[in-house]
């Protein structure tokens, strides 16, 4: 690289995944943009604290389902650190339903933010990554389990792993890698609310290592594919999630 500090952007990055993923790149030496959508308080939480471990970040508003939004947070990391380097789609809705009862509204919101938000990151980063950069798009482990209410969620992360998979041949002459994460349950306060301790106690037993995630595990792997290390990785789904399938 031509030069020398590389920057991210994070989107939903205020809280869990995406909180841990901002830290994580920020340790990696990534000068940080922490997207939020809302969580003004979350996002300026995590900038502060990768400031006090001596890194670079800055928070900065946004919601994905906006056109204008992508633009803007790229117009901010090159305004505050010159360029940018690796993108990471993180933000995204989930709202449980059988197909049969899923209405228009959550359906064209499950489209706005997770697919939208997503393509029109990784159309922003096609046009405006350095060379031998990195998008990291997340995904989830449903695609593949296809459990009941999740016939929506699950159909909008089946077409992140899709662009991920066809923008990795068109971005790989430029040496920028793209790839998804799927993660499989994870211990986020998101997650855990509403559910009674039998069903958490439930979902543990279905992983082969007895427990959920953490929101440090699904960093590691996105920081794997953001680093040096996995640079020879690319059109590829991580499928982050103990072993469950």
């Amino acid at each position: 690289m031509a030069h020398e500090q590389r920057t991210a952007i994070v989107t939903g990055a205020s809280k869990g995944i995406g909180a841990a993923i901002a830290l994580r790149l920020a340790q990696d030496g990534h000068a940080v943009i922490a997207n939020y959508a809302s969580d003004e308080a979350g996002a300026n939480e995590i900038a502060d604290a990768i400031k006090k471990a001596g890194g670079q970040a800055i928070a900065v508003q946004g919601d994905i389902s906006d056109p204008s939004c992508m633009p803007r947070l790229f117009d901010a990391a090159e305004q505050e650190f010159g360029s940018v380097d690796v993108l990471v789609n993180n933000a995204g809705i989930m709202r449980l339903g059988a197909v049969a009862s899923t209405s228009d509204a959550d359906f064209e919101a499950h489209c706005a933010v997770n697919i939208g938000g997503a393509f029109r990151g990784m159309r922003e980063a096609a046009n405006r990554l350095n060379a031998g950069g990195a998008i990291v798009s997340l995904s989830s482990s449903v695609v593949g389990l296809y459990q009941p209410t999740y016939g929506v969620y699950a159909a909008t992360k089946a077409a992140v792993e899709a662009m991920s998979h066809v923008l990795a041949k068109e971005l790989g002459p430029r040496g920028i890698t793209v790839n998804a994460v799927a993660p499989g349950p994870v211990g986020t306060d998101l997650f855990l609310a509403g559910k009674p301790d039998t069903v958490i106690e439930n979902i543990k037993k279905m992983n082969p290592f007895g427990r959920l995630g953490t929101p440090e595990d699904i960093a590691a792997a996105v920081s794997l594919l953001a680093g040096p290390d996995g640079h020879w990785i690319s059109g590829q789904t991580l499928r982050a999630n103990g072993g469950v399938i």
